[in-house]
């Protein structure tokens, strides 16, 4: 008697599931579904003749029902406010949410629409001004808005993940050790921070060129809030100019358009003193916790590069971050 083996994280059928979501969104028989990227998430392309969408199948045990809704809620409550955000789109029966029995149980989809634009790295330095004013205006629609979703505290940032992503490095090599020591560090000066003149709410945390669309050098769409979250603004200020500065070598290039970029975000909203200080320091932070994430989902995602020279190249990045800055671990 064959029985099927027990699996952790498969692949759909690109094929079935474009037909699932041709009958529960009522697109036409034209309907194609392609498989665009399998990591944390699952994408796939919806192309229905001139009409395109994405589908996001989150893998097993990464989102709770409710942590789908809340990112929904939010996405839907930007949508409502005008801002530039792909958004979901409700199926026949006005759900947004599918439920889908995959061999390892039960995944979520959901069917977004499609950011107009192109997804690229060599943007111009008026293309960053555009970025920081269109992020601002999320902001303005994001403040005192509470999500019950992970609060990004210090320790979600950095207790929690120093522990995991020691146990996943088990050796005992100098990054781990200088994760730790950072981990400390950055404790210290964000405790030190005055609270009441930062403002909070409901976070991306992974805004970065990887999850906008630029639409004719002048349309900035944003995507992929699947890290979304409480906390401050700041961060996300503070997360796109660390993914700016690593993907600019050319410090002058990097710092003409950081300056663009804050200067759209204060074309809309002004960035208080007290955030100013903690830009160079909140990113470290939330990295420092992206590398656990990587590491606690290692056997969901392929990420087949996540070993020790990985590690080193991360590290690397931050203590360049951390130069430039001239932060020094006291």
């Amino acid at each position: 008697m064959t029985t099927k083996f027990p699996t952790i994280n498969s692949t759909l059928c690109p094929n079935e599931l474009g037909k699932l979501i041709q009958q529960k969104y009522d697109l036409s028989d034209k309907t194609e579904c392609k498989i665009f990227r399998l990591a944390m998430n699952h994408l796939y392309i919806v192309f229905d003749g001139e009409n395109k969408y994405v589908f996001r199948v989150y893998t097993h045990n990464w989102r709770t029902r409710l942590e789908i809704e809340e990112e929904l809620r939010l996405l839907t409550l930007l949508k409502n406010a005008g801002r530039q955000v792909a958004f979901p789109i409700v199926d026949e029966s006005k759900q947004f949410i599918q439920e889908i029995e995959a061999s390892e149980g039960k995944r979520f989809g959901v069917l977004f629409s499609y950011a107009k634009g192109v997804k690229t790295a060599k943007f111009s330095p008026q293309t960053s001004f555009l970025i920081g004013q269109a992020l601002a205006k999320v902001h303005q629609s994001t403040e005192n808005i509470e999500l019950k979703r992970m609060p990004y505290t210090l320790e979600n940032l950095l207790t929690n993940p120093i522990l995991k992503t020691k146990e996943f490095y088990n050796t005992n090599i100098s990054e781990v050790q200088f994760l730790e020591s950072l981990s400390a560090f950055l404790k210290l000066k964000m405790e030190s921070l005055d609270k009441s003149k930062m403002r909070f709410g409901a976070v991306h945390l992974d805004v970065w060129f990887d999850n906008l669309h630029i639409n004719n050098e002048k349309e900035i769409t944003f995507f992929d809030f699947d890290f979304c979250g409480n906390g401050y603004l700041c961060f996300d200020i503070s997360y796109f100019l660390f993914q700016l500065f690593s993907t600019h070598l050319n410090e002058e290039e990097f710092q003409i358009k950081a300056n663009n970029f804050l200067k759209g975000y204060e074309s809309v909203i002004e960035i208080s003193d007290e955030e100013k200080k903690l830009l160079p320091f909140g990113c470290l932070a939330i990295m420092s916790y992206y590398i656990s994430v990587q590491c606690d989902r290692f056997e969901y995602w392929t990420n087949i590069f996540l070993n020790e020279d990985h590690l080193k190249r991360m590290v690397g990045n931050l203590k360049r971050w951390m130069s430039y800055h001239k932060i020094e671990i006291e």
